[in-house]
């Protein structure tokens, strides 16, 4: 790794915006309930009572932030925007760099139990010739990082972490992981600059895939397509008001700490592998450092920016990807590990219109936040992936 114009980054909330959350926490006002609703409705409003009380009384901010600080941190200007990262050197005999990009609605922390496991692969069990250089950027207008509404918004963020990892780490060739927008970000990348990614990994194909369907459909892909269709209609409604009037939520969710966490929470239930249980997948305190990322940052509104992004994208923008598609590679190695309770588990007969199948393997338990749900499991896909690419990596 060469670091050039990173500067050593530390996370420090001032103590007035604790204050003032706190606060707001103690005068929440909350609407009545069904007390019957559950979480039919959205967010179950006897839990979000209970995670309130958590937040105001128990939840302890510094103790996290000590923990966020634990990890390597830096800020640099890529291209005009600040972006946030962290860069964790591996533990390894010749680590290959592995750029990790999360999606919404969570953060860079989405990775803080999968780091280690990733640079540190002896101390786990595994084997030290498996270890990455980890960097983890928090994307445009997410978290520590800049926004970026020009240069093609999220059709620019592949170019832009491009430009992250070959210019400002020094990185001639690397691996890239991502799910949600993470995946989306992580194909294009792989599209544009195929000769700097040994290969992609992901846990799910970008749905951007679905807006353009063939004539020649399996029935497995015809079943995977209806399933798409009936989450826009019955579950997709935060990601129409997101992409079409993202400023409409955004100041009442920036304002309230109890619309932010119902907001975000909600998503957490919907898209994960608990059985009912949501804290048999994420403690309170991960629940809550994830929506405090936002809170701190003020970052809700400009974190809709990629729904806005496709969703007003003109004629003239698609045509201009697609000639990118057209010019750019789909030849790059791709691995996925597809979990049972993500939004959408594709068939990979779908994949395999759009990539180079390497590995696919359909693991046993999961939902769409993988890397905390099941890290060791990811983990140990995405070592297995890598293995024998690791012979493209740069000196």
């Amino acid at each position: 790794m060469v670091i050039r114009m990173l500067e050593p980054f530390s996370i420090m909330v001032p103590q007035e915006m604790l204050d003032d959350l706190r606060r707001r926490l103690s005068t929440v006002r909350l609407p009545e309930w069904r007390n019957d609703a559950g979480w039919v409705d959205g967010m179950n409003g006897e839990y979000l009572r209970d995670l309130i009380d958590y937040w105001r009384d128990a939840y302890n901010w510094r103790s996290q932030e000590q923990m966020l600080n634990g990890f390597n941190q830096f800020r640099c200007e890529v291209n005009g925007t600040r972006l946030h990262v962290i860069c964790e050197k591996g533990r390894g005999p010749a680590n290959l760099p592995l750029l990790m990009i999360h999606g919404y609605p969570d953060s860079f922390f989405r990775y803080y139990k999968l780091i280690p496991l990733l640079t540190d692969p002896g101390r786990y069990g595994g084997d030290a010739n498996d270890a990455f250089d980890v960097v983890v950027p928090s994307l445009p207008g997410y978290g520590f990082s800049e926004a970026r509404p020009d240069h093609g918004g999220l059709f620019g963020f592949g170019d832009l972490l491009h430009d992250l990892m070959t210019k400002e780490l020094g990185y001639s060739r690397f691996g890239a992981h991502g799910g949600d927008w993470g995946s989306t970000i992580t194909e294009l990348l792989a599209r544009s600059h195929a000769r700097s990614v040994v290969g992609i990994h992901l846990t799910d194909v970008p749905f951007l895939h679905t807006f353009r369907k063939p004539d020649d459909l399996t029935s497995s892909e015809n079943k995977y397509l209806e399933g798409i269709e009936r989450f826009q209609k019955e579950d997709a409604a935060y990601a129409m008001i997101q992409g079409t009037r993202p400023q409409t939520p955004a100041p009442a969710l920036n304002d309230s700490p109890a619309g932010l966490a119902a907001w975000i929470v909600e998503k957490f239930y919907e898209w994960s592998d608990h059985g009912g249980d949501i804290e048999s997948r994420f403690s309170k305190d991960e629940l809550l450092t994830n929506i405090m990322i936002y809170w701190v940052t003020q970052t809700i509104g400009t974190s809709f920016q990629p729904y806005r992004d496709v969703m007003k994208a003109g004629a003239g923008r698609w045509t201009k990807e697609a000639v990118r598609g057209w010019i750019g590679s789909d030849s790059s190695p791709a691995g996925f590990a597809l979990f049972p309770k993500d939004i959408s588990t594709p068939p990979r007969e779908w994949a395999a219109r759009f990539y180079n199948i390497q590995r696919w393997s359909e693991m046993p338990a999961g939902g769409h936040f993988a890397a905390l749900e099941e890290p060791e499991a990811l983990a140990a896909e995405i070592r297995a992936f890598f293995r024998p690419l690791r012979q493209c990596r740069p000196d």
